[in-house]
């Protein structure tokens, strides 16, 4: 259809079709009204768009004209507008025609010009005769191409100083945190890998080391390659308090995890020294200044049997005289203790002589069989006010401290008196000859239940009991006879013997048989009071 539909009846538009005014040359533009400056909506930008889809879509048609047709026929609703001259309403339903246009589509059907097409049912509003909106028209490539955004300008509060500082300090923040983690995961992979350590190693750690020392300790040594890493790890453990001087023993290909873990467990090497049974004072501090682990000086000797000899464990560092203190202090527990459970009808009063009894015990034996006995034969003549006649207080009464004589007892050592020798003295001496032990101290404590007042070596390192002098003299003849089987049974010296060699040397005429050993007793004393009894010689060990 080309032209315009006939107005209905009773209608007040005129027939004459609405013709686009066409400008002509020097005419003055018409002034823009307040409805042409109103911007364009987000509706009437749609509706643009869809005109200019649906006349791309015409011009690419085939010709046929069936597209234009269609355009040509579709129904164009008037609507009524309001005009400048009284409001009386136009029909607008016709459409120009080419020649009023001058623009003939492809298919040979004429259509008006963009600004007087009205475009309905797409929701634009009506548009009056002096109210007419002015649409540019704009070419297929343009109506489709995205409309241009102004972006909103920034605002004054982001650039504010304190937004500007927070932000960069949150940034650093970040950053920081990701150099963490990425040192943290490393750094574990690190602390939990073997170490560089070949073998077993004992490393000592001095007093008083930093955190920095000790690696470069460590590092020194061998025990780790990567001392940042140990430092790292001793932090993120929060061990740095926890690690203690020592001496470690580190395994071999231990990792940081391990080494920092023996540290601050304080597993250090236990070192021993051990103090036998019996010594003197004197040879326990000799022992004491021989062990190279210990260190220190010692200031003077202990009082003798002040030191409970015993198997001591310590660490590197441990001073001499610390361990003099160790051993005092368990003597004082271990006699207050033994003194506490001690037999009621013991002929002594005080621990001292608890302490002297034992020592003269722990002296006379070896066999922890016989402890008990010889307590008991101890405790018998003190109760029978009987001289003790032990050989060990001779030897202490002549190079005291010492311990130990070197050759045998002479006879006019047994006669001389001295303030330890038993032979000559009533009772106990003025203090222990030694050292004496846990089961020496519990045997004077608590001796066997016997009437037994004598005892001899018997040849095999033990000793036979008697409770009469007439047994006792019988266990020394058999004992006189064992020694001098074994006399007869020497081999004799070789006659080929070099004439160069020297003669051996002989004891002196007035020496007696050594306590440990012959086993020959001396003559029994003449008794001197009604008090003392006939008593022999004992033997030690």
């Amino acid at each position: 259809m080309t032209g315009s539909d006939s107005p209905p009846k009773g209608s007040d538009r005129a027939t004459t079709p609405a013709r686009a005014v066409q400008p002509r040359a020097g005419d003055k533009p018409a002034p823009t009204t307040a409805a042409q400056k109103k911007p364009v909506t987000a509706t009437e930008k749609t509706s643009l768009r869809q005109a200019a889809e649906r006349l791309r879509s015409e011009r690419l048609g085939n010709g046929s004209g069936s597209s234009a047709a269609a355009t040509a026929a579709r129904p164009v609703t008037p609507r009524n507008d309001r005009s400048t001259n009284g409001g009386k309403a136009a029909a607008r339903g016709s459409v120009p025609s080419s020649e009023e246009t001058g623009r003939v589509p492809p298919g040979g059907e004429p259509y008006p010009p963009l600004s007087e097409r009205l475009v309905t049912g797409i929701g634009a509003p009506p548009m009056g005769a002096n109210n007419r909106k002015q649409l540019t028209p704009r070419s297929p490539r343009a109506a489709i191409e995205p409309d241009t955004v102004v972006m909103p300008r920034r605002s004054k509060d982001a650039r504010h100083p304190f937004v500007v500082i927070g932000n960069a300090i949150f940034s650093i923040f970040v950053l920081v945190a990701i150099a963490a983690g990425i040192a943290l995961f490393f750094g574990k992979e690190r602390f939990d890998a073997p170490g560089p350590l070949v073998e077993d190693r004992i490393v000592n750690i001095p007093r008083g080391a930093g955190i920095r020392d000790i690696a470069d300790v460590l590092t020194r040594d061998g025990v780790i390659d990567q001392p940042w890493v140990f430092v790292g790890g001793v932090l993120v453990l929060k061990a740095r308090e926890g690690l203690k001087a020592g001496e470690y023993q580190f395994k071999a290909h231990a990792s940081l995890r391990d080494v920092v873990a023996t540290i601050i467990e304080g597993r250090v090497v236990a070192h021993q020294i051990t103090i036998a049974e019996g010594l003197t004072s004197e040879q326990i501090i000799a022992r004491l200044l021989d062990d190279d682990v210990l260190t220190g000086n010692i200031r003077e000797i202990p009082r003798e049997g002040s030191l409970l000899p015993d198997t001591y464990n310590f660490t590197r560092g441990v001073t001499r005289e610390q361990m003099i203190q160790r051993m005092q202090q368990a003597q004082q527990r271990v006699l207050k203790e033994i003194w506490d459970r001690r037999s009621p009808d013991l002929p002594i009063t005080t621990p001292e002589q608890l302490v002297v009894l034992a020592s003269l015990i722990e002296k006379e034996t070896g066999k922890p069989e016989e402890r008990s006995r010889v307590a008991a034969v101890f405790a018998n003549r003190l109760k029978q006010k009987m001289r003790l006649q032990s050989d060990p207080t001779i030897i202490y009464g002549l190079v005291g401290g010492k311990g130990t004589l070197g050759r045998p007892i002479m006879k006019s050592e047994i006669d001389r008196p001295t303030p330890y020798n038993t032979y000559q003295i009533d009772g106990l001496p003025p203090g222990p000859i030694a050292n004496p032990g846990r089961a020496s101290l519990e045997a004077a404590a608590n001796p066997a239940r016997t009437r037994e007042l004598f005892f001899v070596a018997d040849g095999t390192g033990g000793h036979v009991f008697a409770e009469t002098y007439e047994q006792h003299q019988k266990n020394v003849a058999r004992l006189r006879l064992m020694e001098n089987d074994q006399k007869d049974q020497a081999p004799a010296p070789a006659d080929s013997q070099s004439a160069s060699s020297p003669a051996p040397q002989t004891a002196p005429a007035d020496a007696v048989a050594a306590p440990a050993a012959a086993t020959t007793p001396a003559p029994p004393p003449r008794k001197t009071s009604s008090r003392h009894s006939q008593g022999t010689q004992t033997t030690t060990h």
